[in-house]
């Protein structure tokens, strides 16, 4: 971006499957950028990126990004490195860099390249540097021993010259400040986030229109488990029992599990586009050899080395899809001499996810108690992310709530508007997350 005609306040949400921009319009609203070309989406740009080898670019290595990215790993997928779900590893301390054709790409090196392509694809909407940009960040970070000090120092990183100043905000509290603009009444709101990384819960009370403060946050929540998540069930359940998953291996005289940690990183979006690595695909090889059947290692190893990880993740994601919308759907998924054709109960699926929607649910307890709020005191509650569009999900919430109180709109939007909303207040610092 350049330095020169500042633009309005800025609200980044870079999500984990998606990301949407806002612009602060100076009179109390906010417009979303739009992406434009072949094969945008609008406003929604999609949390990816696709490497290739290519003299003119860095480092020998040129990228696309969001639905380009998709399209150019499409177009040539045996020679591309397509990679999405990245912001799942900004707080994981085992994460320290990706290597890309024998090239390491830290976590704010692949954020510095996406957000180069995203700005690229606005269309010169955003060549002006923003005077705030307000960047939405989880309650609570994805991962295992995750380091939210970690996380803010490589966002620092992948951001740094974004804008003159930037502010970290709680990603419900952005929700909650776009929700607050329809309202004419005070209230207190509960905003459920659900994210393709995490969960995030954020009580606001609302004043009266016209009041200074009109949004003032009472408390917050969040859990590591979301859409991925819901996504890792699907994969557990469906494919990873023909990749060898509960399989055997001789090692001397004893017969022991193929290890599990290999199974937990293909179900996992962002870890299983870093499996086409050498030793990852030699050690594979050994378990294969050693393994008491070896055609279920074999499938993985044809899956991973022709990278069928995007054609998986998109049938999943058609199968949760479709899911909402109906009690029974078919899964169907052809690659890497691997053919999956099932019929999925919505009760299946709602089982399988059964466990994750109760800590769900006791994030959200957290959260009330927290404000000190009952159930009943609650005035409103808005729904945002797409997860949120699951049945088992909504039905929670009506059970907790009653139908009446639940509101949803702008599930993929709602976060960023919020943002740029809270760029104009005089200190938008009052929001800010520690």
């Amino acid at each position: 971006m350049t330095s020169d005609s500042p633009a309005n306040a800025l609200g980044l949400d870079f999500g984990t499957t998606n990301t949407v921009v806002a612009l602060a319009d100076g009179a109390g609203g906010s417009h979303l950028i739009e992406f434009a070309g072949d094969g945008a989406a609008g406003a929604v740009f999609r949390s990816a990126l696709c490497f290739w080898e290519e003299e003119s670019g860095w480092n020998g290595i040129a990228h696309e990004a969001g639905p380009w990215a998709i399209a150019e790993y499409l177009q040539s997928p045996l020679d591309s490195r397509f990679i999405q779900s990245f912001k799942s590893v900004a707080a994981s301390p085992s994460f320290e860099r990706a290597l890309i054709f024998n090239k390491p790409f830290r976590f704010e090196d692949l954020g510095r390249a996406f957000l180069q392509r995203l700005v690229a694809h606005a269309g010169g909407a955003l060549n002006a540097r923003p005077r705030r940009v307000i960047v939405g960040r989880p309650v609570e970070y994805a991962g295992a021993r995750a380091d939210p000090a970690l996380a803010r120092q490589r966002y620092d990183l992948m951001l740094e010259g974004f804008g003159v100043e930037l502010h970290y905000v709680h990603e419900p509290l952005g929700a909650a400040h776009s929700y607050a603009s329809r309202l004419t009444e005070p209230a207190t709101i509960l905003v459920a986030d659900f994210g393709g990384g995490t969960t995030d819960f954020s009580i606001v009370r609302v004043d009266a229109a016209g009041a200074p403060r009109r949004c003032v946050p009472l408390a917050s929540s969040g859990i590591g488990i979301a859409g991925d998540r819901f996504d890792y069930r699907i994969v557990d359940k469906l494919v990873l029992p023909l990749l060898g998953k509960g399989g055997s291996y001789r090692s001397f005289d004893k017969l022991l599990e193929i290890p599990r940690g290999y199974f937990a990183d293909f179900a996992d979006w962002s870890h299983l586009a870093l499996m086409r690595n050498r030793r990852t695909l030699d050690e594979l090889r050994r378990l294969q050899r050693a393994a008491v059947d070896h055609e279920p290692i074999g499938r993985m190893i044809a899956l991973i080395e022709h990278e069928q990880g995007f054609p998986l993740y998109d049938a999943v994601g058609r199968l949760k899809r479709t899911l909402s919308s109906q009690d029974s759907a078919e899964f169907r998924f052809t690659g890497g001499d691997v053919d999956i054709v099932a019929e999925v109960l919505r009760a299946d699926f709602e089982q399988w996810i059964a466990d994750d929607l109760r800590r769900i649910e006791a994030a959200m307890d957290a959260a009330l108690a927290k404000a000190r709020i009952a159930s009943d005191a609650i005035d409103r509650v808005f729904l945002t992310g797409g997860s949120s569009l699951i049945p088992a999900i909504r039905a929670m919430f009506d059970r907790r709530f009653g139908e009446d109180r639940i509101a949803t709109g702008g599930e993929l939007t709602s976060i960023a508007h919020g943002l740029a909303l809270i760029g104009e207040e005089a200190n938008p610092a009052e929001w800010a997350a520690v």
